[in-house]
Order: structure tokens, then C-alpha cells, then sequence
């Protein structure tokens, strides 16, 4: 790596599950750019999102904290000032900090100014707390509580106001965070040259899709798809800018994803879910110091601040709780126990109502996942031998000395994060948090 401090520029989209992309098999999806970029970047092949829902996702980026630790368990409450930020740790190490996009963790409305004193550090700020508006999208800039409104599909503007950013930098080292509402739902809303690309009778679908859903997944995959190589085409565009301002060499580029979409997949939509399409997210990080690898370490949301404060030598704050994999990335040996822990502490919205809806714990391994629900263990798959996790061994023959291996492994995980693992309401009751009949948050829009 050079000797100058690098510049680092965090890319997340909201809802693009790690199996949404060429690179990673899907035969529908034309992904170019990231295809590309995966050829020249460590690409986390097994990356998570334990807490996979997205006010707990991103809150858990900007602090390096799981959610029963900061709190934002649930969508559309606030994030607190208590910890040390990805912006604060940043700039305490010299650096300047942007953000543009979707926020998400200021629960005062989905709407509302978002003052300075709650921007967790940040200070080239464009963003609103959520829209899933795409093509009338408003944001904040600066310190003016007048309500701006995005030109034509957001994602696209929002990547222009980052390539302005690019280009009109000094000599100081830049941390940008670029946040995307697409693709999530509402999914047929792309440009229409985007939706053009992709024909709903001729997509084919996992095998776990139940045939009376499968109608259903193929609309909902065609938007969703048409959003994906529109954010693409952003990601290529950003990479030529990069190159172009003579950045390349000295920017550490992260793609990821908040958490995925289930997308029809075990007859279920959304996120929440302990599955894979919920769970599983992309990571491609790009450093032309660094070797492109394919590595299976389960990275998890808290893992990433830490990561790139280690990547560019910078202090990691006390009030972190992530793993840092930076020495892991550039060829050292995996940090973590080999595991990520998935929590849901209190179910809400789609996964509340009319799906089964429950509070789980649970691991991802490097082969298994095993998922505890409050009644006792409730899934375990061999994810090599069954990839579309099809094949529920608990309660199977043969399957006890495994299943107790792995719920020793759990509970070591959970002691060690001080999780009790105790009924939803227990949490909302701590800290404070009304809910309506979905267990929701409410919230104004």
C-alpha cells in the first residue's frame, strides 16, 4: 500500500442480495461492471448481514456495533450519539467525510431535517432519511432544512453528486459513503431502458421458489433486476471517475449491500428472514495494493468499520465491537471464530404478519446454518449439500451430535455478546419503543 493515508469510498445499495449478480451465477441479471470489479477485488464470498433488516444494518455500520447494543433493533427509531461513528473515527484521523443518500437511523420521521448534531459526524451531507420515491426523491443539502428534490431516478443523480464530489477534491484524504434505496421495493420502477432489459416470463427462478409464487417472483424479480444494472451502470461510472481524477491507485472502493430479498424464495418476500437470499450480502472491496481473492470469512455489518479503520491505520474506537479483517484481506489468517450471529430480536412489518413471523438467533458457518427460535431449534441446513437450504435436518436421524455442536456454538455467541435471547416485547419494553399492530415503529412519511 502507499504511504500516503488511503481515500475510501463505501458503496451500499438497499436490498441486493449477494446472489443477485453475474459474478455469482444468477443466469437473469446483467451486472458488467461489478462483474468486473469482482475480477479485481477481495470478494467476500460468504459476507452477512446477521441483524438483516435496515435501520439495525446500517446503524450497525456507523458504530461497529451489534443492535442490542445500539438499540436500533427495529426500523425507524434513533440511532444515539453514545458511540464513536465511522465519520468521527475518520475524521479524527484527518480525513473529510460525505454522505449521500438514504439514512435511515434518525427516527423522527422518514421526511424530516436531520440537524447536524445527529448526522454522527458527517459533514458533506445530501440525504433524507428514507423515500422509497425513486423518480420524485427529495434530500437536505448542507445545513438548509429546504427540502430538495433529486432530478429524474435518484440512484443516477445521487452517483452524479458523488462524481462531482471525486473531482473537486484537495489533498486530503476523503471517506464517501454513497447509500441507494433501489433495488428495493417498489420494484418496477427504473428507468424504462432498464426495465426493457428484463422479461418476467423468461426469468428463471431458484429452485426454492414455491410454484404458487413463482408468478409473483418473476414480476417482482423483472423490476427488481432492472434496478440492479441501473446501479450497475452507477458503479461503472464511479470507477471511470475515479480513474479519470487520477484516484484509482489510492482509494480503497467497498461494495456491499444492507441485506437481501427474499424475493419468492421459500414462499416468503423482504428481509428479516435467517435464510440465505436475507442474509447473505455482497463485499467486493478493490485496493490496488491488495491481490484479488475470493475469501469465506463471515464478514458481518459490524465488522466493516473496524476493517477499513485497520486498512488505513487508523485507531479502531473503544466502543467498537466488530472484528477487524483488515490483515485477513490482505492474506492473514480469519480473526473471527468462523461464525456470524443472526439476531432478530423483535419481528415487524412483512415478517410479523402472514409469514410466521418470530424473534430467532442464530450462526451462519462456513457449511451450516443453524437457527434457534425462543420454542427450541428451528432450522438447520447443510448449505453445500443443499444450497437452496430445501432440507430442514432438525429433528432428522443422525443430525443430534451436529445439531448440539452448533447450539453449543450459539450459545458461547450469544454469552459473549450478552444476549439473553428474551421475547421481543422485552426488548421494546427496555428501551422504550412504541409499536403498532405489526410490531412497527411508526413512522411519518
Amino acid at each position: 500500500m502507499p504511504n500516503k493515508k488511503p481515500n475510501v469510498v463505501l458503496i451500499f445499495a438497499d436490498q441486493w442480495r449477494a446472489q443477485a449478480f453475474g459474478y455469482a451465477g444468477d443466469p437473469n441479471v446483467q451486472t458488467p461492471n461489478l462483474d468486473a470489479l469482482a475480477r479485481r477485488s477481495v470478494n467476500c464470498t460468504h459476507a452477512v448481514s446477521g441483524c438483516s433488516v435496515c435501520s439495525p444494518a446500517r446503524a450497525s455500520l456507523l458504530t461497529g456495533q451489534y443492535p442490542l447494543t445500539h438499540g436500533v433493533f427495529v426500523n425507524d427509531v434513533e440511532l444515539s450519539q453514545d458511540a464513536t461513528s465511522l465519520a468521527q473515527a475518520f475524521s479524527a484521523g484527518g480525513y473529510d467525510t460525505a454522505y449521500i443518500g438514504k439514512w435511515h437511523v434518525n427516527g423522527r420521521g422518514r421526511s424530516s431535517y436531520i440537524p447536524p448534531g445527529r448526522r454522527q459526524g458527517f459533514e458533506y451531507w445530501k440525504v433524507l432519511e428514507c423515500t422509497h420515491d425513486y423518480n420524485h426523491s427529495e434530500y437536505y443539502a448542507g445545513d438548509s432544512d429546504e427540502q430538495l428534490v433529486w432530478e429524474g431516478y435518484d440512484a443516477l443523480a445521487q452517483t452524479r453528486d458523488a462524481q462531482a464530489y471525486l473531482r473537486d477534491r484537495g489533498d486530503k484524504p476523503f471517506l464517501l459513503v454513497l447509500s441507494w434505496g433501489p433495488p428495493h421495493a417498489p420494484y418496477h420502477t427504473a428507468p424504462e431502458a432498464y426495465q426493457a432489459l428484463y422479461d418476467p416470463a423468461a426469468i428463471a427462478l431458484r429452485p426454492n421458489v414455491p410454484a404458487d409464487w413463482a408468478e409473483n417472483a418473476r414480476q417482482w424479480l423483472a423490476g427488481y433486476y432492472a434496478h440492479c444494472t441501473a446501479l450497475d451502470d452507477c458503479v461503472g461510472m464511479l470507477l471511470q471517475t475515479l480513474q479519470e481524477e487520477g484516484l484509482e491507485q489510492e482509494t480503497i472502493f467497498l461494495f456491499f449491500s444492507d441485506h437481501g430479498d427474499m424475493l419468492g424464495s421459500q414462499g416468503m418476500d423482504k428481509k428479516q428472514k435467517p435464510f440465505e437470499e436475507s442474509i447473505r450480502v455482497p463485499f467486493l472491496l478493490r485496493y490496488p495494493g491488495m491481490d484479488a481473492a475470493e475469501l469465506d470469512a463471515r464478514i458481518d455489518l459490524p465488522d466493516i468499520m473496524p476493517t477499513l479503520l485497520g486498512l488505513c491505520g487508523l485507531p479502531i474506537p473503544s466502543t467498537v465491537e466488530g472484528i477487524d479483517f483488515s490483515a485477513y484481506l490482505q492474506g492473514g489468517p480469519d480473526p473471527s471464530d468462523g461464525t456470524a450471529l443472526l439476531q432478530c430480536p423483535h419481528p415487524f412489518g412483512q415478517w410479523w404478519t402472514g409469514t410466521g413471523g418470530r424473534s430467532y438467533r442464530g450462526l451462519r458457518t462456513r457449511r451450516h446454518t443453524y437457527v434457534r427460535a425462543l420454542e427450541g431449534p428451528w432450522l438447520l441446513y447443510d448449505n453445500e449439500a443443499d444450497p437452496f437450504q430445501q432440507d430442514n435436518l432438525v429433528g432428522q436421524p443422525g443430525q443430534q451430535d451436529l445439531l448440539d455442536e452448533l447450539e453449543a456454538a450459539l450459545t458461547r455467541r450469544l454469552a459473549a455478546a450478552d444476549d439473553p435471547f428474551l421475547p421481543g416485547p422485552a426488548y421494546l419494553e427496555r428501551w422504550g419503543y412504541q409499536v403498532d399492530a405489526r410490531g412497527t415503529v411508526p413512522y411519518t412519511s
